[in-house]
């Protein structure tokens, strides 16, 4: 039985910041992360409209 394809942004650079509790990789929160498998596919596209805004937003990774 196949599995669905489940929308991702993930790009395997995964390290959440200390000062904006967002994945250095994505821009996800971990509360996302760790719910993203439960999601539903508009909840999920939802989301990754907003995570190009919260990484431009970050303050640079040192």
């Amino acid at each position: 039985m196949d599995r669905p394809i489940v929308s991702t942004p993930c790009i395997k650079l995964c390290a959440v910041s200390g000062a904006t509790g967002l994945c250095i990789g994505c821009g996800r929160t971990l509360a996302e992360i760790a719910g993203w498998g439960g999601m539903d596919e508009a909840q999920r596209r939802t989301i990754m409209e907003e995570l190009p805004q919260r990484l431009a937003a970050a303050p640079p990774v040192s």
